[in-house]
């Protein structure tokens, strides 16, 4: 990458020697790194290494005359900014008409007059200087709105985990449902993105949004009345239809907050997984009966992270199940209740899932989870 010089510095392109020697006289005593060239192929490769301040470029030169130097230089990522200064004795208005439409910012007239040299020089010295100056601070506050944007988002997310976490507590006394299950999600996004059907469309953001957002899948279980919510049997019909409301409470909570922050996609994301997470393949699952493709992918991966951690998890009514004993069901379920795209991340995961479930298994602290699960 080139080198900024720490004086002002001065390329001046001229084929002709006595000029050189001219404006080098000029703008010698006044603090400027000054270098001259014969030609623009030569400044062109020396402004590889620094990038000037100022370029004062003729325009009537063999091989590339001064309107290509400036195209050039315009096309280069780092020259681009860099103010030309032509020199020409052609006075008529095509020309310099055609020297600003190359990239030019200022026509010096041969012969040159040295009160007029300086104080153009000048002039765009202290407009570049300013310029650069103000991309300083432009940088600086963008940093600076980063970070706070980034705090925010952090305490914004911390909240909403928290509140997450005190509704499950209703019935999940291990509180480590949401971490093992937003884990769950994080792999399959990951494995799914290199898929040639998923990598055109899920990128970093996509995964961090399903992976913050899945926090919110069940917090409309906060209206679902305790007597059901925390019943140590199995539950009635009535008391199952009551349970499934969760995922239309969920939503309803969550488009209340989308109102507001109508393209926030981390809300917008939450309001889908809240709602379709127990959407299954074939359409027979809730509360929309969504079928295939029509589910949320978000939902879709999910709903696989979500019944693989119910199944594994020991509740009043049930057993735990083994790793093997899940994953053969999440395969047999595959067309069926699942997406297959997602269940073949799974099978290409699945190690991984094992291994968070049991990392997260040895955290708990002892006693029954009474969670109850809408669809198993």
């Amino acid at each position: 990458m080139p080198e900024q010089a720490d004086k002002q510095t001065i390329m001046v392109v001229d084929d002709t020697a006595e000029n050189l020697k001219l404006l080098e006289s000029m703008l010698e005593g006044e603090g400027y790194d000054v270098r001259m060239f014969p030609s623009g192929a030569m400044m062109l490769k020396a402004a590889e290494k620094v990038v000037p301040d100022l370029v004062m470029l003729d325009i009537l030169m063999p091989d590339m005359d001064g309107y290509e130097v400036c195209r050039r230089m315009r096309s280069c990522e780092a020259l681009r900014d860099v103010p030309v200064l032509f020199l020409s004795a052609l006075t008529d208005v095509k020309n310099k008409v055609k020297a600003f439409e190359v990239g030019g910012m200022d026509y010096v007239t041969k012969p040159f007059q040295f009160e007029e040299v300086h104080a153009r020089v000048k002039t765009h010295l202290l407009l570049r200087k300013a310029l650069r100056e103000l991309e300083g601070h432009r940088s600086g506050l963008e940093r600076l709105v980063g970070e706070k944007v980034r705090e925010i988002t952090e305490s914004q997310l911390a909240t909403i985990t928290a509140l997450s976490k005190l509704a499950e507590s209703r019935d999940d006394e291990t509180g480590y449902h949401i971490e093992r299950t937003r884990t769950f999600c994080k792999i399959l996004c990951e494995q799914l993105r290199k898929t040639a059907r998923y990598g055109g469309s899920i990128d970093e953001d996509y995964v961090a949004d399903v992976f913050n957002a899945s926090v919110l899948h069940d917090v409309g279980k906060v209206g679902i009345p305790d007597r059901i919510l925390l019943k140590p049997d199995r539950l009635t019909s009535a008391e199952f239809e009551m349970i499934k409301t969760h995922t239309a409470i969920g939503a309803r909570t969550l488009q209340a907050a989308h109102r507001h922050y109508p393209h926030n996609t981390f809300i917008n994301m939450g309001i889908a997984i809240a709602r379709s997470h127990h959407e299954r393949w074939n359409g027979n699952g809730y509360p929309d009966g969504l079928k295939g493709e029509d589910i949320p992918l978000s939902a879709r991966i999910m709903a696989v992270a979500d019944v693989y951690d119910a199944l594994r998890t020991k509740r009043p009514y049930k057993a735990a199940m083994p790793h093997d004993e899940v994953a053969r069901m999440l395969r047999e379920g595959a067309g069926k209740d699942f997406d297959p795209a997602v269940v073949d991340a799974f099978n290409d995961t699945e190690t991984e899932f094992s291994e968070t479930y049991d990392s997260y298994a040895r955290k708990s602290r002892p006693g029954s989870t009474t969670r109850r699960e809408g669809f198993f």
